[in-house]
């Protein structure tokens, strides 16, 4: 066994118009090729370098053209042994049939330079009634490769019980080529992955390696973990530089005018009544929501090797989640004030005068009670530094926040390349469920978190270790076979701690 330098060769093969493409954008991270919805967009073998380890290592990722005519390409294969009669063919259908020419490049590359193929297939084809697949399993026979059959375009909605179906139909077609049972069937969305499949993928990829390939394709591997890992914790740092700024986002209100509140309360207005100001900070606040979560968004999309903006429009319909903190009030206790001790005085007047004169001791009264209450508020609001009132998310809300961005950040996370520009859609469902799940269980650990993170200025670490952790336990929920191969290092997240190491 030598622990030499190696090159790991992978080659996609498939029906034309399947996926290939899309599924070599999503793994590379970068625009490759062409992805267009009719067949043969590809039409030359190319290869890119997927990963290089610290020690040189490459893994190497061959794009070919899709098969076109696979039962006259599987008729092609009997003429293979001899090379001066496949070679003039080859001439003759680079004109004359381009299609077909393709095709033969697809199986050429294969054959000379994959060590693991991948065969992409459709997978909401039935593959008892899809023509294709019979002649392309034959002409998997006929490479002689270890062979994986991605089951592709499965969407993110696919529950356990359906994907399980899926792939024991695949199985039960591959048995009838692969007696052995060396290929294997997995789900593998070009469309819609997470990256911790992509290490499923790679863990059955080692398995059909020789002894002599393990121990650079496990440099490889580990190359890909450390990449991935950063990514996470950078995610988690970018969600806490949102949610941070949230909890700190504030609005000052001036204090309102004593006339304006007599004249409210004259008019049977409630003296907190939401004001002209106050209607003006939420805008404001509304509109520093809207940006923020877009360039959240926005920097995970490119942390994920994406393209693309947030353009969904669903800030504008918040119109919960303000919590304002008003200063006491001193002109409302002093009016009050005025209102008690006056009465009170002016009864005490009265009665003292034989009760002559209650309406003039009253309102005397109500003047000394008024000015004593006001004086009272205003030295209360001086010593603590209040005035007016104060606007700011609630703590329900900046918790639904969080929420919300750990569904985004599995939206970015799940989202293939190969389908062009990130666009925000529906979550899959389990996703809600098992976010929600994970943050009732740290329910207790979130009690003080907010008064925490009002109370720090500039760091904040500790609110990004703990959505690590909920990063970390949310993506093993949803995948808890590849998270296996992360064990060690993302729960390391779950105790608390403040990178992934």
């Amino acid at each position: 066994m030598s622990d030499s330098v190696t090159t790991v060769s992978l080659a996609l093969l498939s029906h034309t118009n399947v996926g290939k493409t899309t599924l070599a954008r999503t793994l590379l991270r970068r625009d490759i090729g062409a992805v267009m919805d009719r067949a043969h967009v590809t039409e030359v073998a190319e290869s890119h370098i997927l990963m290089r380890s610290s020690a040189g290592d490459e893994l190497v990722l061959w794009d070919t053209p899709g098969f076109g005519d696979s039962v006259r390409l599987q008729r092609r294969l009997a003429a293979s042994s001899q090379p001066i009669g496949w070679f003039l063919s080859q001439v003759w259908d680079r004109y004359i049939d381009r299609a077909f020419w393709c095709s033969q490049q697809a199986m050429r590359a294969a054959r000379e330079s994959a060590d693991v193929v991948l065969y992409v297939v459709n997978a909401t084809e039935e593959p008892t009634t899809a023509g294709y697949v019979e002649p392309e399993l034959h002409i998997l026979d006929w490479l002689g490769k270890p062979a994986l059959v991605l089951l592709n375009q499965v969407g993110t909605r696919l529950d356990t019980a359906h994907e399980g179906q899926l792939t024991e139909e695949w199985n039960a077609v591959l048995r009838r080529h692969d007696a052995t049972g060396t290929r294997r069937v997995m789900t593998f969305d070009a469309f819609a992955r997470c990256w911790l499949q992509e290490h499923a993928l790679l863990h059955a990829i080692a398995g059909c390696l020789d002894e002599r390939q393990r121990p650079a394709f496990e440099r490889i591997v580990e190359a890909w973990r450390s990449r991935d890992l950063d990514v996470l914790r950078q995610s988690a740092a970018v969600i806490a530089r949102c949610v941070h700024g949230l909890a700190h986002d504030t609005v000052q209100l001036p204090d309102a005018r004593f006339a304006d509140k007599v004249s409210r309360a004259l008019q049977g207005g409630a003296t907190d009544a939401l004001g002209v100001e106050e209607s003006r900070a939420r805008q404001a606040m509304l509109d520093r929501l809207d940006e923020s979560v877009r360039a959240c968004t926005a920097e995970l999309v490119t942390l994920h090797g994406l393209t693309g903006t947030a353009s969904e429009d669903i800030l504008r319909q918040v119109t919960t989640g303000f919590e304002t903190q008003r200063a006491p009030d001193a002109d409302k206790a002093g009016l009050w004030g005025g209102l008690v001790t006056g009465a009170l005085g002016g009864l005490a007047a009265d009665v003292a005068a034989g009760g002559l004169t209650f309406g003039a001791g009253a309102i005397l009264g109500g003047i000394a009670g008024a000015l004593g209450a006001r004086k009272l508020a205003q030295r209360y609001n001086e010593e603590r530094g209040l005035a007016g009132g104060m606007v700011r998310w609630s703590d329900e809300f900046l918790a639904a926040r969080l929420g919300a961005a750990i569904i985004r950040y599995l939206a970015v996370a799940h989202f293939g390349r190969g389908r062009g520009d990130f666009a925000a859609s529906d979550p899959a469902p389990r996703w809600q469920a098992v976010v929600s799940a994970a943050l009732a269980r740290h329910a207790a650990e979130r009690e003080t978190l907010w008064l925490q993170v009002r109370q720090e200025s500039a760091s904040n670490a500790h609110l990004e270790a703990i959505i690590l952790t909920l990063l970390a336990e949310v993506l093993m929920q949803l995948y808890p076979e590849p998270a296996a191969f992360f064990r060690g290092r993302l729960a390391s997240t779950e105790q608390g701690e403040s990178a992934v190491v």
